[in-house]
């Protein structure tokens, strides 16, 4: 067992188990957040096969990256598909052509690092769904209740700048 707050043993943590709908699976492990890391998030990932963590999204302040450790799936990245594997890495730098989503299309667990900057606030944006979140407070994946804005919004919700203003 670690006697300093910024080690941690993978092995010791417990995981947070997801599921959302029928195709949103994923065990996770927040390592960053367990070492007390300030600036730059980790996280210890494994989708199911068939399943997937998040929507296809991007940020507007942070930028990810996921290392795969084992297993195989399908990375959406930007307007292609790419087969990923063992030992491959992507960087995820911020902005629309770095729309990013990691499935597991294998038969085996799917298990990756997914690391962050852990900027705030940030702006997610899911383009399927056609989504804009907007955060505040605390990072994406950071202290929940540190948060002082979350708000998930349809792109559509735009409103004039003056609207609803008294004058």
């Amino acid at each position: 067992m670690s006697t300093h707050p910024h080690l941690v043993h993978e092995p010791s943590l417990p995981w947070t188990e997801v599921t959302q709908g029928p195709r949103v699976a994923y065990r996770r492990k927040q390592l960053g957040a367990a070492a007390k890391g300030q600036q730059l998030g980790c996280s210890l990932m494994e989708l199911a096969p068939g399943k997937h963590a998040f929507p296809l999204h991007y940020h507007l302040a942070n930028e990810e990256a996921y290392y795969v450790l084992s297993g195989s799936g399908l990375l959406r990245l930007g307007d292609a598909s790419l087969p990923v594997r063992a030992g491959d890495y992507v960087a995820l730098p911020v902005g629309a052509s770095s729309a990013h989503q990691l499935v597991n299309d294998g038969t085996e667990p799917l298990r990756y690092l997914a690391f962050s900057t852990m900027v705030e606030p940030d702006v997610m944006v899911y383009p399927d769904s056609k989504k804009v979140c907007v955060t505040a407070g605390s990072a994406p994946g950071g202290d929940k209740a540190a948060r002082t804005l979350y708000t998930v919004l349809p792109l559509a919700a735009e409103v004039d700048y003056w609207s609803g203003e008294e004058r």
